[in-house]
């Protein structure tokens, strides 16, 4: 059989294969597998089993979790895996719906090449190993929201492998004890997501949407290398961050655009692991960490009360529900050294330049911030947690000449808290990084203190269009630079308080607080605490 060749088909960079010679996604029907290789018991998995943190009581043993992830991202392209239907969130329903997605007799798949491309990347991304080679599959099971009654996947023969997500937990109190783990990812394959089902209880009817329906899907198997649910709620997120940079998916949970099915499992240390229970369909970080720790604990309690855990996820012969899919040859990619003469760049996928294309991944980002700017780890971290934000801070750097530090503190603990407290996003975000950093530079420049900057920075807030310099006139808040003045309000309150100063005299290094404190206040806050200090001290010693 001739390899198929590629051919422009419609416009937005899609493929269709033709022969050469020759003529989630919901997982609401039968799952795909465990993530662990053969039975349970009889796995070659390496594993890093999760010990109950409990003390066992006398005679009892602790019990191991093993846990194991299949995440579902929807790839960012304008449109569906198979067809040329657009792919928006919150269209009204049924309004991005062609022929082939409805199923319709006669509508044949054509290859959406961005998908393809997304998946490549992803691979490159995770260390994966990228099949030359890799077919598609027919997935058969009935649901309602699912026309064809079949998902086109790639069960058999995936388009990456053998991966790695490297990924830091934190093993102590202080967020700065931080481990790097490694899950092993087991494959990356391409597959369609199915409809959406609206039940209606009061009318007793079910609606079908299929809007999401044939959206690409990018399945990411993680071998069950994980043991409890921080450690898989971390895995994930840095997942989500490597789609975010690479641009391959937007990853928004709170749109369904990444979704997680866990595979959760106990055992006795040294015993054969446990049946395994699959908990589907989470859609936030935060909730797949409870679910999996509830799950846990759930199967010991069962099992220490005599009971047994059962397979709650039907198992699945993949020989009966997966068929090769007849309507598409095997996909074939090329690098430079296998790219055939003469071929057209736009109707092959080169790996090699894809793997050019490939931006600073977040690891490495947060390697770079705390080389470049001496921040600690656990503040590149936070940078990168928050959509936008390493953006903003980064653009506060170019126009500040504040220290990096003070910018970092600035941005993690006030600028951040403020968007906290208001649930808002980066995005919108009523200081800009000009703002700030016009700020920064009064407060670098002493030309008002502290207290005062966050006096600024709360007005800056209310979004009522004027700069921080504009604030700080209007509101009188820079500092006083008249030494001689300083000296005599210095002077004032050691007179006024000799308790105070004999209190200081007797070895109690507080008092010297106080003094500062009733100063500052008599300038309503306008001095600054450092350059009152050194007067006072000086009076004193005199």
């Amino acid at each position: 059989m001739a390899a198929p060749m590629l051919r422009w088909c419609c416009p937005g960079r899609r493929f269709a294969f033709t022969r050469v010679g020759c003529g989630s996604c919901h997982r609401r029907g039968p799952p795909t597998g465990s993530t662990s290789n053969g039975k349970r018991g009889q796995s070659t998995v390496a594993q890093q089993p999760h010990i109950t943190a409990q003390k066992p009581r006398k005679g009892e043993r602790e019990w191991a979790a093993v846990v194991g992830l299949e995440i579902h991202a929807q790839i960012a392209s304008n449109s569906k895996l198979f067809s040329g239907s657009q792919v928006h969130f919150a269209a009204p329903p049924n309004s991005l719906v062609s022929f082939f997605d409805a199923s319709l007799p006669g509508t044949l798949p054509v290859l959406n090449r961005r998908c393809v491309e997304a998946a490549v990347m992803t691979g490159l991304a995770l260390d994966c190993h990228i099949n030359r080679k890799s077919l598609f599959d027919r997935k058969h099971y009935f649901y309602a929201d699912l026309p064809a009654g079949y998902q086109i996947t790639q069960q058999r023969l995936p388009i990456a492998v053998n991966g790695s997500l490297a990924y830091s937990v934190s093993v102590g109190r202080k967020p700065s004890q931080m481990v790097t783990r490694t899950v092993r990812v087991k494959q990356i394959q391409l597959e369609q997501d199915s409809g959406k089902s609206l039940h209606d209880d009061l009318r007793s009817q079910t609606l079908i949407d299929l809007n999401r329906a044939g959206i690409g899907l990018l399945e990411v198997v993680l071998e069950p290398d994980m043991s409890c649910g921080e450690e898989a709620a971390t895995a994930v997120r840095e997942l989500q961050l490597i789609l975010q940079a690479l641009g391959t998916s937007q990853a928004n949970m709170a749109e369904g655009q990444l979704r997680v099915d866990a595979n959760i499992s106990v055992h006795r240390p040294g015993e054969p692991l446990g049946v395994r229970t699959e908990v589907k369909n989470l859609n936030s970080a935060r909730f797949l960490a409870r679910a999996i720790d509830y799950e846990i604990q759930r199967q010991i309690n069962e099992l220490e009360n005599g009971g047994e855990i059962l397979n709650e996820t039907r198992s699945f012969d993949y020989k009966l529900g997966f068929m090769p899919e007849p309507n598409l040859p095997p996909l074939l990619l090329y690098d430079s050294g296998s790219l055939p003469p003469g071929a057209d760049p736009q109707q092959v996928i080169d790996i090699d330049r894809l793997r050019e294309r490939l931006p600073e991944l977040p690891r490495v980002t947060r390697e770079r911030l705390v080389r470049q700017y001496g921040m600690l780890p656990e503040h590149s971290c936070a940078l990168l947690n928050e959509v936008g934000l390493l953006e903003f801070f980064q653009s506060v750097i170019k126009e500040t000449r504040a220290e990096p530090k003070k910018v970092t503190s600035w941005v993690l603990n006030t600028f951040l808290g403020f968007l906290k407290q208001q649930n808002l996003a980066v995005s919108e975000s009523p200081v800009t990084p000009s703002a700030l950093a016009e700020l920064l530079d009064l407060l670098d420049r002493k030309a008002i203190s502290s207290s005062a900057a966050k006096q600024v920075f709360e007005e800056l807030w209310r979004n009522e269009g004027k700069t921080p310099a504009q604030i700080v006139a209007e509101k009188k808040l820079e500092l006083l630079q008249d030494l001689e003045a300083l000296e005599q309000l210095c002077r004032s309150t050691l007179e006024a308080h000799p308790h105070v100063v004999m209190d200081l005299k007797r070895g109690n290094p507080r008092a010297i607080n106080k003094l500062i404190g009733l100063v500052r206040k008599a300038t309503l806050g306008r001095a600054d605490p450092t350059a009152i200090k050194e007067v006072l001290e000086r009076q004193l010693s005199s």
